[in-house]
């Protein structure tokens, strides 16, 4: 039965979204409530108390006012709801109309929307039978809001304005003009540092602890100690960083300059679920700001993070980890230490080896060894460029031009088979289509064909993605040689190796399987560097002799 008893609250709910805001005083959350409790007197509703939800769409009924109410009347507490429309309940025609005539009737709940005179109350009005009608234009409204909105967002996407509403820490919004970014020098110091660390080899949770060590303010927590807004409530510790934010921060590529549009799409305005957008549909546009991290500390620490660090019993990893392969076979050289431990006698040797001894022989080298020869290699290549830079640049060139042609040509020619292929897919995606709306194709070998089409279609652009990308760093070549050439300066005279200058200049490190042919134990390494690979260093140091 319906109705108000006097020991029953009279739920008074308010909701306003941001898009009804805009639509000016009418449907502020003040009017709202102004209304209901005025009509809540007139008509003696005892108990009145108010439900907001402030800056929620109507699209979701996961509103923390709207559920509050619902626990409430779940529990039997509450007599008559009442709303300033129907709209204000929230514009799925589908759940709103769920909430109005099964939630609230079983659980003893009059509904009035005033200005909808919509009571169920009086079940046999007009009004009420048109609430159905008046439900699926609330949600439309909902739909060509969203469509709008969306159009708006996509046009301001592809100009390259910024669509995330907060700003990257380690940036402020310009005063001058809120669309830019300027680099925040206080938070951009800890970036730089956290993607230092991370190029000496340390994980996120090391980066993080030293942080949490050596009391640096978390992103949350420094920005609401400067005062700026932030989605996020205040941390219980301020220092309490966590490996996810390290995270996040490291694989930011707004740190590079660069805007990045379109990184997460939900797949409908009911289902607010972001989710991540691969990267051939995200829109990025170079040189938007001041970068705080170089495009190659970025690309480096990415290719770092794929690479697990092995870790000894006692808890040591090595800046080589991740780095080291074996020459014979191409697997990676395991880190690992004898029994007592001493950091001299930590050594790498072969996985394979330690797996199946008889498919590949020891490749064992001591740490110390690897590093003594890494360094006299380093010093060897940056003292060549400081005293023979032009040569240097015309060898590693040509070099590289007859290493990538034969590439490059095979590369093309396999993005032209799956480009072409692609566009037959979607002929016959076609073809099949039509065949089966005709009744010449049953639905069970529809079914069949289109998901293997499908399969394979998304096999081949996946393909496309890595060649193009391949191609575009085989013709960029030459700015390769000159990227090196600049950071190799920045380590002549180097005396000692450390992390950063390894990961800055290295690639990876093969090693060969020691030689005892001539009773004495030989071994060499083969050094393949950042963007430009294998330096032929005995070619140039004859043509430096000659």
């Amino acid at each position: 039965m319906f109705g108000a008893t006097n020991n029953k609250i009279t739920a008074l709910y308010c909701r306003l979204s941001q898009e009804d805001a805009r639509m000016g005083e009418s449907l502020s959350i003040e009017n709202q409530k102004s209304m209901l409790m005025q009509y809540a007197k007139e008509h003696h509703f005892p108990n009145p108390l108010f439900f907001v939800d402030d800056g929620y769409s109507g699209t979701t009924y996961e509103r923390p006012g709207f559920q509050k109410m619902l626990d409430e009347i779940e529990a039997g507490k509450v007599g008559v709801v009442l709303t300033k429309d129907l709209s204000r309940l929230g514009r799925n025609s589908a759940l709103t109309g769920l909430y109005t005539n099964f939630t609230f009737p079983q659980n003893g709940v009059r509904y009035i929307a005033i200005n909808d005179n919509y009571d169920t109350a009086d079940p046999n009005s007009i009004n009420n039978d048109f609430a159905g009608i008046k439900n699926w234009f609330n949600e439309f409204y909902a739909r060509d809001t969203s469509r709008k909105i969306r159009a708006v967002q996509k046009a301001k996407g592809e100009r390259g304005v910024p669509l995330t509403v907060n700003v990257p820490y380690g940036y402020v919004k310009d005063p001058e003009d809120k669309r830019k970014w300027i680099v925040d020098d206080e938070a951009a110091a800890v970036v730089r540092r956290i993607f230092e660390m991370c190029m000496e080899g340390r994980g996120p949770q090391q980066i993080a602890n030293q942080l949490k060590a050596d009391k640096v303010l978390t992103p949350t927590a420094y920005k609401k100690r400067k005062g700026m807004k932030t989605p996020q409530a205040a941390p219980e510790n301020p220092y309490g960083w966590c490996d996810s934010s390290v995270v996040n921060i490291l694989e930011r590529r707004e740190y590079t300059g660069c805007t990045v549009n379109f990184k997460t799409y939900s797949n409908s305005i009911w289902d607010k679920k972001q989710r991540e957008n691969p990267v051939e549909k995200q829109a990025i546009f170079e040189n938007t700001h001041e970068a705080i991290i170089s495009d190659d500390v970025f690309k480096r620490v990415q290719e770092i993070r794929q690479h697990r660090h092995r870790k000894t019993r006692s808890g040591r990893s090595s800046m080589f980890s991740g780095l080291v392969f074996c020459s014979d076979c191409g697997e990676k050289l395991y880190y690992g230490a004898t029994n007592n431990y001493r950091t001299e006698d930590a050594f790498f040797d072969c996985s394979l080896h330690w797996k199946y001894k008889e498919k590949c022989p020891t490749h064992y080298i001591r740490e110390s060894i690897l590093e003594c020869m890494v360094l006299k290699h380093m010093q060897l290549v940056t003292g060549y460029i400081l005293r023979y830079e032009q040569y240097f640049r015309s060898i590693m060139e040509q070099q590289l031009r007859l290493e990538s042609t034969e590439k490059l040509q095979i590369s093309k020619g396999q993005l032209e088979r799956n480009e072409k292929r692609i566009a037959e897919l979607k002929r016959l995606f076609i073809k099949i289509y039509e065949d089966n709306a005709g009744g010449r194709l049953s639905d069970e070998r529809y079914d069949m064909l289109s998901q293997s089409y499908e399969t394979e279609q998304k096999q081949l652009e996946a393909e496309v993605i890595t060649l193009r990308q391949e191609i575009e760093v085989q013709e960029r070549q030459n700015e390769n040689v000159e990227r090196f050439i600049q950071k190799a300066k920045n380590y002549v005279g180097i005396e000692t190796l450390d992390p950063y200058a390894l990961r800055e200049l290295v690639q990876a490190i093969y090693v060969d399987a020691p030689d005892k042919s001539t009773g004495k134990r030989r071994q060499h390494i083969h050094i393949k560097y950042d963007g430009i690979g294998f330096i032929p260093l005995d070619e140039l140091m004859k043509k430096e002799t000659a």
